[in-house]
């Protein structure tokens, strides 16, 4: 039997505001009890599992997050987890303007029970890639499928690539000259974990064991590098693929919105 308990432990220890290179252009702050990423499409706060501060002293905190990227012209996310203190953080969020959205489950895996080699569908070629080109195809797929802007996705992951790039791995899936999968990991120095981003299939291609060779794949590398942990903030659609290959739901994760009236 898991420990999920201890994974959560681990999970508030270490992956709450996780150590590495932070991404060309990108700087971090601190406020107190919380850290501010300063200079990404917009800002994002990160918090352990209890600032320390309640009632209006907690509102003035989270009132100077929202009027720091105000004075910038810039919107901005509280990321809250279900088990995080005070009980009323999001309550206080969505009085200060803020609005959530759909939560997400946090699942952790055990890398070496993931890990085997990627089973691909018959025509299908997995690469790991770094080149400038390659990213923008990644980012062109993730805005096909998910209907969104997704030049910021790839110049995050050009950003990375220069900044540190034992920090990453980037996997592509292509048919032909089609990119039907996509998928990342980034590497945690000093910790136990590899958080697992971007996994993402093209809708024709669904079905057919792509999200799962990625996630074999990215274990594999994991255990080869030595990290022991997994984590994933999944989406409804990914979320029960992992479960069958064996993550351990710990909690969930929702990221509350702010964003500068109009015309600003």
């Amino acid at each position: 039997m898991v420990d999920t308990s201890a994974l959560l432990d681990a999970y508030d220890a270490q992956m709450r505001t996780p150590p590495g290179a932070a991404p060309a252009g990108i700087t971090h702050e601190y406020d107190g009890p919380v850290r501010r990423v300063v200079g990404g499409p917009v800002g994002r706060i990160r918090a352990p599992r209890d600032p320390g501060v309640t009632g209006p002293e907690l509102d003035r905190l989270i009132a100077r997050q929202r009027d720091y990227f105000q004075a910038r012209g810039e919107g901005v996310e509280w990321k809250v987890r279900a088990h995080d203190r005070p009980a009323d953080l999001p309550e206080r969020l969505v009085a200060a303007g803020f609005v959530p959205e759909r939560p997400s489950t946090v699942l952790i895996g055990l890398a070496a029970e993931v890990a085997a080699d990627p089973v691909l569908p018959e025509g299908v070629v997995l690469r790991q890639v770094t080149a400038e080109a390659d990213l923008r195809r990644i980012g062109d797929h993730q805005a096909r499928v998910w209907d969104i802007d997704g030049s910021w996705i790839a110049d995050d992951l050009i950003a990375r690539v220069v900044t540190a790039p034992d920090e990453i791995t980037i996997l592509v899936a292509e048919a032909g000259d089609q990119v039907v999968c996509t998928a990342w990991a980034l590497y945690h120095p000093g910790t136990e974990f590899v958080a697992l981003l971007g996994g993402t299939t093209a809708a024709e291609w669904r079905g057919r064991g792509l999200y799962r060779a990625l996630l074999a794949a990215r274990a594999r590398e994991a255990v080869a590098r030595g990290f022991r942990l997994l984590h994933v903030d999944a989406s409804p659609d990914s979320a029960p693929i992992l479960r069958r290959c064996g993550f351990h739901e710990i909690t969930t994760s929702t990221h509350y919105h702010w964003t500068p009236p109009a015309g600003q």
